[in-house]
């Protein structure tokens, strides 16, 4: 039976932190920040971690 490979895209993206939890970037982070408020840019620059349904399709496609 042949290795799963790890998805390359995804794992440039999201770390698998020590506890099994999926942490990835919050999105609407990229450009037209000064047209959101201040509290809002905030909150985007933090991480966050992903729902249990997703983190276990991510940790799957990432091979762990």
């Amino acid at each position: 039976m042949p290795k799963q490979k790890t998805h390359k895209g995804l794992a440039k993206r999201v770390k698998v932190t020590a506890t099994g939890k999926v942490k990835r970037k919050r999105a609407f982070g990229g450009h037209l920040m000064s047209s959101k408020s201040g509290n809002r840019c905030r909150t985007i620059g933090k991480s966050t971690v992903m729902n249990a349904t997703m983190g276990r399709k991510a940790r799957a496609a990432l091979g762990k």
